[in-house]
């Protein structure tokens, strides 16, 4: 028999072309990997993680949790990826607020509404992110000093910051406390999502997630108790002392302009997300909702709400990874977010491909923990057979 060339058979050559393009590509790598390290070597630069056990030297202006110059390299990323993940959280949270409310007012009959929530959009849809951010941290430096802050309530705004009042507990249990209460809710949504307690009566369900609340509200008011010291006030208000303010909670200028210009930036864009999603709500839905007697109020919660959340949520899972990666323009102001804290790790230690490796594999272990989270809602509300329940 005579042998059949392997060019004639369309799998073969597919393979043997897909197998020839993979070994080029590693080919490729290898080559830039070896030309890099040798160039790293001629100019005295060592390549490799060990420098991560090594002491930073410097500082970071904001941390969630405690730092000095003399821990590790390890550690001040730990926290720059903390900072992005608080900063990330708390700007999602405010333009989803922002975002509702403005997408309702647009979505609704009354033309002032209407007009100054297509204001809001039109304005800070249009401007820069980078703008905005600095035009919040040029109006926070012009506030006054704080001999003459400025009283709002209990609260304090001076050039150096916001002063919220706070619980009189140490700083440790704070952070624990804070840490129950997300554990606690991230446990009651994955109670409410989770497919394996779909088969569950609707009264069981109930019941195991007002369990789980009331042991999340028990955990964290005893660790508020246990760390409260005897005699003390519960709440700690800021006062004036000298040339300085003492007491309550410091919010610094940049932590508050990057968050108040993610919220006001992304808060445009989702309100008209949400905007499109109550257009895509049917007429016949509402109306036949109205047609079996049910309020306003109830048309708008069982039925339109419902529906137009489906259909926004993958939109809106896009535009808060967008959201997330944008709080890297923190560095423009001293934010001392992830990426800030590379950049400041790279000029101090030289280990300019690792720590990009790094910066490159905390981004995407954000964001894909936030895409999949958010998919896993989308995949769990659905409407099998819907249009509405396409996933992102």
């Amino acid at each position: 028999m005579i042998a059949l060339s392997p060019w004639r058979s369309r799998t073969a050559r597919s393979f043997l072309l897909q197998g020839g393009f993979l070994i080029l590509l590693v080919g490729a790598i290898t080559a830039a990997f070896l030309t890099a390290r040798a160039n790293l070597s001629a100019q005295g630069m060592t390549s490799g993680f060990d420098f991560l056990w090594k002491s930073t030297g410097w500082e970071m202006n904001f941390t969630v949790l405690p730092a000095a110059p003399t821990d590790p390299y390890w550690w001040f990323l730990f926290l720059g990826l903390i900072n992005t993940l608080v900063m990330g959280l708390l700007g999602l949270g405010g333009a989803t607020v922002i975002g509702l409310a403005v997408g309702l007012m647009r979505s609704g009959q009354n033309p002032a509404a209407r007009l100054l929530a297509t204001v809001y959009i039109e304005i800070f849809r249009n401007l820069p992110l980078i703008l905005q951010l600095f035009f919040w941290y040029a109006l926070a430096n012009s506030l006054p000093n704080p001999r003459e802050a400025v009283s709002v309530g209990s609260a304090l705004l001076s050039s150096r910051g916001i002063y919220l009042p706070g619980l009189a507990i140490p700083y440790g249990p704070a952070m624990a406390t804070v840490g129950i209460l997300f554990l606690g809710f991230a446990l009651s949504l994955w109670v409410t999502l989770s497919a394996r307690f779909k088969r569950m009566e609707r009264a069981p369900r109930r019941r195991l997630l007002v369990g789980l609340l009331t042991l999340t509200a028990l955990v964290t008011a005893s660790v508020v108790v246990t760390s409260h010291v005897p005699g003390a006030d519960w709440v700690t208000r800021p006062e004036l002392k000298g040339l300085r303010i003492d007491g309550g909670i410091r919010i610094q200028p940049e932590f508050a302009c990057l968050a108040i210009a993610i919220m006001t930036y992304g808060g445009a864009y989702v309100g008209e997300i949400v905007r499109g999603g109550f257009k895509a709500v049917g007429r016949g839905q509402t109306e036949a909702a109205r047609a079996l007697g049910l309020s306003p109020w109830q048309v708008f919660s069982r039925v339109r709400l419902p529906l137009a959340f489906r259909a926004m949520l993958p939109i809106l899972i896009n535009q808060y990874v967008w959201l997330i990666k944008a709080t890297t323009l923190g560095i423009a102001v001293g934010f001392s977010d992830f990426f800030m804290i590379i950049a400041s790790s790279i000029t101090h230690s030289g280990q300019t491909l690792e720590l990009i490796g790094i910066l490159m594999g905390g981004f995407l272990a954000l964001n894909f923990t936030l895409s999949a989270i958010l998919n896993r809602v989308n995949r769990a509300i659905a409407l099998k057979g819907h249009n509405m329940g396409g996933a992102a």
